[in-house]
């Protein structure tokens, strides 16, 4: 475990001085140096994040971290017990119709090498995507009401790994508010309390 955790130091040292995106702003976002069998995959930082310097560290980070503290973790166990990831780990902007600016896909494939490496370095048993960029790195999604509330077994970068995704916390949508967001997002929440790589971190 050691030589993982000293392993997955360089590999955050290095992702930390990453400029291949000219239109993306830093500096790098990553969350702490976790050994853990559990990954959660956001989809880029915001402009609060890269001021504090942390994954959902903001608005929407205070409803992720509520919906995980029914099921067992607050945001201090959760940030010291699941490694926290993302599609992208720079702010990509302000999109002039409103919110953030969503990834191009030469970023998105810039930053997919840090985020694979992580994957062949911890191989988690579970990954919660948040959102559907995220999850659609590793699931195919056209609508939410499709995949949320299930679990999803997957062969990744050549590990076995369970995929149970989670619609974006943002205020900005209310997908996980109205029905049946709300009941599928509550079947989500309950199939990861179940599921032992979630028990293991909590400690169960």
């Amino acid at each position: 475990m050691n030589s993982t955790r000293a392993a997955i130091r360089r590999h955050q040292s290095k992702l930390r001085q990453c400029r291949k995106c000219p239109d993306m702003f830093g500096p790098v976002v990553v969350g702490q140096p976790v050994i853990s069998p559990v990954m959660l995959i956001g989809q880029a930082p915001g402009s609060k994040e890269i001021e504090v310097g942390r994954p959902f560290a903001w608005t929407a980070g205070k409803t992720l971290f509520k919906w995980f503290a029914q099921i067992g973790l607050n945001e201090t166990q959760f940030r010291d017990k699941v490694y926290m990831a993302a599609v992208c780990r720079c702010f990509p902007g302000k999109n002039p119709k409103g919110g953030d600016r969503v990834p191009h896909q030469t970023e998105i494939e810039h930053c997919a090498t840090w985020l694979h490496a992580e994957l062949k370095l911890l191989q988690p048993k579970l990954l919660l995507p948040v959102g559907k960029l995220a999850i659609s790195q590793f699931l195919t999604v056209k609508k939410l009401n499709d995949i949320i509330g299930q679990q999803h077994s997957r062969e990744i970068l050549g590990f076995e790994t369970d995929v149970i995704p989670l619609p974006h916390p943002s205020g900005a949508s209310v997908w996980h508010r109205i029905e049946p967001g709300k009941t599928l997002l509550q079947q989500a929440l309950h199939t990861i309390e179940q599921h032992p790589a979630w028990k293991t971190v909590c400690g169960k």
